[in-house]
C-alpha cells in the first residue's frame, strides 16, 4: 500500500511538473509582455503567486481576464493557472462559510431600509457628497480618536477588497472579487445570506423598494450584468445584461431614483490593447436607465455616438478600430431640480479621439438625451499598449490618461447658486456651473497627475469645503510586476467651495520602513461633521480634523486578523472605496493588490466600544 501511495504521489508530481512547464511556455508567449512589464493596473507575478490556482482559473474563465482566457484552450488555462500559483489545482480549496459564521437566529426580516441610520450606495445621497450627517454617523469629533477594531470579515482567497459596503435597516451589504455578495449583521459581522454572482462585484450596492413591501439590493458585476436581489433573503429577482462586449465592466454603483436604476458602463478593453494581436478597440461607454421592478431597459445612451469603425493596421498586421473608450467608471449624480444626471467620463482607447472623453456629461433623466457636455481635457487617447516596449497599439496621442474616475458632487453655494465639483486624474479639482451648461467656475491644482495620479476615486464635500485626496502613485516595473515608489504621492487638501481656494493641506505621513509601500491616497474620501476619513496605499486609514487638517486618529490595517467568518484574513492597501460611517460604526475594506499595492482581503469594522 505504501509503495502504491508513493507511486501515485510521484505520478502527480510528474504531471504537475509537465503542466507547469507548459504553463511557463503559455505565460512567456502570451502574458509576460504585460505582467512582467509593470503596466498600470496589471498584477505582477509576485501577486499572482499569492493566489490559488482556482482563483486564477476563475479570472481567466469568468472574471477580469475572460477575454484573454477565451483565446487559450481549456488545457492552457489550467496549466497557466498552476504555473502562476506554483501549486496544482485542488491543493488548496476555498471553503464555504461554516455554520458558526451565520447569524442566529437567522431572522431575514427587512422592513424599511431608511427608518434608522443608513449609508445607501456609493455617495450616501443623490448628490454623491460622501458627507454623512451627525444623526446618521452616530459619531462626533470626540469619539473618533477612541475608535477601536470591533470585528473583521475575510473574503476567502481574495487579494483585493474593492467593493464599498452599504448599510440599511440593520443589514450590511458588500460584494467581492470572489463573485460573492454578502448580507452581514453590521454589529457583529455574522452572515445573513450569500449570493453567487456570475463575475466579481466591485461596485457599492443600492437598496430600494421593488414593489409592494419588498426591498431589493441592486448591483452590477464584471460581466456587465445588473442584478436585483431580495434584500431580506438573497433571492434573485431579476438579472439584465447591459453590454455584450466581453470586456465591459460595471465598476460604478447603479443609482436608484424614483423607480429607475441608472447604470454606468466601463471597460477593461484599455488593458487588452497591450497585446499587438488584439484588435483595439471597439468598446464605447454608456449609461442606461432600467425599470427597478423588472430590469427592463428603458433607454441606453452611448458616450460615443457612432460604433467604432476600421481605421488602420498595426505593424504586425492587426486591424485597429476607433473611436473607442470613454467609459463611465463612477456612480451617476442626480439633479432633481434640473431632472438630469451627471457623469464623468474616461479617456479614448484608440484613434481618433472621441469628443466626449475626459468630460462631464449631463443626461436627461426621462430620455437619456445628452443635454450638455463639457470636455476638460481634449485629445486624450491611451491604452496599456503605451506602457509596453513596442507600443504597437498605442494611439498617436499616447495619453495623458486623465480620466474622471470619480462621481461629480452637486453642492449648494451662497445666494442660491450651485456647483458640480469634479476631481480629475490630472491633479486638478474643477467646479462647473450645472445651471449654465457646465461653465467653469474655478479650477485648483492639488497634485501632479498621471496615469495613476491626481484625484482617483473621489473627493467628499460638506457645507463649506471639498476634501480631495491625491494619488500621484508612481510605480516602477520589475521582473515580478510593479513596485511602488515610497517617496512619491499622497496628501489631502481642503478647498473652499465658493472659490476653490485651498484652506489647508496635509502632507502624506510617509511609508517609513514598510515595503512594498506607497503614500498615495487613491481611495475615496468620506466626511462627517468635523472629521475627514482618507485611506492610503500604505494601508493606513486616517481621520483628519476638517478645520485644520491635523490627524486625529490613525489605524494601520496591514496585519493578520482573526475573522468572524473563520477565513484567513489580512489587511493591505486602501484603494478604491472609502470609509462608510453609520450608526456609530466605521467600515472600510483593506487590500488592493493592483498597481503595486499591498494584497489584502478584509472588511474591517470600528466602534468606540471595539475589542
Amino acid at each position: 500500500m505504501a509503495a502504491r501511495i508513493l507511486l501515485c504521489s510521484l505520478l502527480v508530481s510528474i504531471v504537475f511538473e509537465l503542466q507547469a512547464q507548459d504553463g511557463a511556455a503559455v505565460y512567456t508567449k502570451y502574458c509576460a509582455s504585460c505582467h512582467d512589464a509593470g503596466g498600470a493596473r496589471v498584477p505582477g507575478r509576485d501577486l499572482l503567486r499569492q493566489m490559488s490556482p482556482e482563483r486564477i482559473l476563475l479570472a481567466l474563465e469568468s472574471g477580469s481576464m475572460v477575454m484573454q482566457g477565451s483565446f487559450r484552450t481549456a488545457a492552457e488555462r489550467r496549466a497557466l493557472s498552476e504555473f502562476l500559483a506554483g501549486k496544482p489545482l485542488g491543493s488548496e480549496r476555498a471553503t464555504a462559510p461554516s455554520e458558526a459564521a451565520f447569524c442566529k437566529p437567522a431572522d431575514g426580516a427587512f422592513k424599511d431600509p431608511f427608518r434608522g441610520p443608513h449609508w445607501n450606495g456609493w455617495g450616501v445621497d443623490l448628490a454623491n457628497s460622501r458627507f454623512q450627517r451627525s444623526e446618521m454617523a452616530g459619531l462626533n469629533t470626540a469619539d473618533v480618536p477612541r475608535l477601536k477594531l470591533k470585528w473583521a470579515f475575510a473574503f476567502p482567497d481574495d487579494v483585493v477588497a474593492y467593493a464599498q459596503p452599504s448599510v440599511a435597516d440593520g443589514r450590511l451589504f458588500v460584494g467581492s472579487a470572489g463573485r460573492k455578495v454578502y448580507s452581514l449583521d453590521p454589529a457583529s459581522g455574522c452572515i445573513y445570506w450569500v449570493f453567487h454572482a456570475d463575475a466579481p462585484v466591485r461596485n457599492a450596492i443600492s437598496i430600494g423598494e421593488t414593489g409592494g413591501e419588498r426591498y431589493a439590493a441592486y448591483f452590477g458585476d464584471y460581466h456587465a450584468n445588473v442584478y436585483a436581489v431580495d434584500a431580506a433573503s438573497g433571492e434573485v429577482l431579476w438579472k439584465t445584461r447591459v453590454e455584450d462586449l466581453p470586456e465591459a465592466r460595471l465598476t460604478g454603483a447603479p443609482k436608484l431614483h424614483e423607480g429607475r436604476l441608472y447604470v454606468p458602463v466601463s471597460s477593461d478593453e484599455e488593458l487588452s490593447g497591450a497585446d499587438p494581436a488584439y484588435e483595439c478597440c471597439r468598446f464605447r461607454g454608456s449609461v442606461l436607465a432600467l425599470d427597478a421592478r423588472t430590469g427592463k431597459i428603458i433607454w441606453k445612451t452611448y458616450t460615443i455616438r457612432q460604433p467604432a469603425r476600421k481605421t488602420r493596421k498595426n505593424k504586425v498586421g492587426t486591424q485597429l478600430w476607433g473611436p473607442s473608450g470613454v467609459g463611465v467608471w463612477s456612480s451617476p449624480t442626480i439633479d432633481v431640480k434640473r431632472k438630469v444626471l451627471y457623469v464623468g467620463t474616461g479617456d479614448s482607447y484608440s484613434d481618433p479621439v472621441a469628443p466626449n472623453s475626459d468630460a462631464i456629461l449631463a443626461l436627461d433623466l426621462d430620455s437619456g438625451k445628452i443635454v450638455w457636455a463639457r470636455q476638460i481635457t481634449a485629445g486624450d487617447a491611451f491604452n496599456l499598449g503605451c506602457r509596453v516596449p513596442d507600443k504597437t497599439n498605442c494611439p498617436a496621442a499616447r495619453g495623458p490618461d486623465f480620466d474622471f474616475g470619480s462621481s461629480p458632487i452637486l453642492v449648494e453655494l451662497a445666494g442660491g447658486r450651485r456647483a458640480l465639483i469634479a476631481g480629475q486624474k490630472s491633479g486638478v479639482v474643477h467646479a462647473l456651473d450645472p445651471d449654465r451648461r457646465g461653465r467653469i467656475l474655478w479650477q485648483t491644482r492639488v497634485g501632479k497627475g498621471g496615469t495613476l495620479g491626481g484625484v482617483q476615486w473621489g473627493p467628499a464635500a460638506d457645507l463649506e469645503k471639498v476634501y480631495a485626496a491625491v494619488s500621484d502613485l508612481v510605480s516602477k516595473p520589475t521582473p515580478m510586476g510593479l513596485e511602488a515608489d515610497p517617496s512619491v504621492g499622497g496628501g489631502l487638501h481642503a478647498l473652499r467651495l465658493t472659490t476653490g481656494e485651498i484652506a489647508w493641506s496635509a502632507s502624506p505621513p510617509g511609508c517609513g520602513d514598510r515595503k512594498p509601500c506607497s503614500p498615495a491616497q487613491s481611495a475615496a474620501v468620506t466626511v462627517i461633521p468635523g472629521v475627514v476619513f482618507s485611506g492610503s496605499s500604505d494601508g493606513h486609514l486616517r481621520a483628519y480634523s476638517s478645520e485644520t487638517g491635523k490627524i486625529v486618529w490613525d489605524f494601520d490595517t496591514v496585519r493578520d486578523y482573526q475573522t468572524v467568518n473563520g477565513a484567513k484574513g489580512r489587511g493591505g492597501s486602501l484603494d478604491g472605496p472609502g470609509a462608510v460611517v453609520v450608526g456609530g460604526m466605521v467600515y472600510v475594506n483593506s487590500g488592493y493588490a493592483k498597481t503595486g499595492g499591498i494584497p489584502g482581503n478584509v472588511l474591517l469594522a470600528f466602534s468606540v466600544d471595539g475589542q
